[in-house]
């Protein structure tokens, strides 16, 4: 095998990362699932994944990388001097490190519970109760992360790094009555990271 694949789908957490790949110019092929077709349940892709999740990245040697922050760092670790991350070991990398973490177990797995809060209850009265206290908890940990922030536009400074892709791909999936509590450093992280010319495309195609 050559090069990375990845599995996903458009406007999912796959997003983060291959938006990720392709700012790193890192060489990979896509393979877009259908969600709506049973294919995250298919046999094939069950037989890679088996909890049947994206991103799923099949390393160079095929061996299989789930989870959004262990695919990051592992692109950015695997290509040093791409930008995904600090250098390892360093005080920045240790916050980068710190924040995407952060990102991931808060606010990634919140914004699961406001999506599909019918399974984090056996009780359907109650889906849109947790739905709500979860947007809550999403928004709170978003802004807590924009304290954390420097001047930006990114997380840590200028030039966005792996954190930046996970934060951004889930304000794109925030209505905009949501976005109104978000604090305005979080939006101009994705306003950013959207407007680079060489992330147009691929950004585009995730908020479709």
């Amino acid at each position: 095998m050559s090069g990375y694949i990845l599995y996903g789908y458009p406007a999912s957490g796959s997003g983060a990362v291959e938006v990720a790949l392709v700012a790193a110019n890192i060489p990979f092929e896509m393979k877009d699932l259908d969600p709506d077709a049973g294919e995250l349940e298919s046999e094939a892709f069950l037989a890679i994944n088996p909890r049947g999740q994206v991103p799923t990245l099949i390393h160079p040697d095929g061996s299989v990388i789930t989870e959004v922050p262990a695919i990051l760092l592992h692109l950015a670790d695997a290509h040093p001097g791409c930008g995904l991350a600090p250098q390892p070991g360093s005080s920045a990398r240790a916050q980068h490190d710190r924040w995407l973490a952060f990102a991931h177990a808060n606010c990634y797995e919140g914004v699961l519970r406001v999506f599909y809060s019918d399974r984090y209850t056996t009780d359907p009265a109650q889906a849109e109760p947790v739905s709500k206290a979860a947007l809550a908890y999403v928004i709170r940990h978003l802004n807590m992360m924009a304290d954390g922030m420097g001047t930006g536009p990114f997380m840590f400074g200028e030039y966005p790094m792996a954190v930046d892709y996970l934060v951004w791909i889930m304000t794109t999936w925030l209505v905009d009555e949501d976005l109104s509590d978000l604090d305005p450093k979080i939006l101009a992280l994705g306003e950013a990271l959207a407007a680079r010319p060489d992330l147009k495309e691929v950004a585009a195609r995730n908020t479709e």
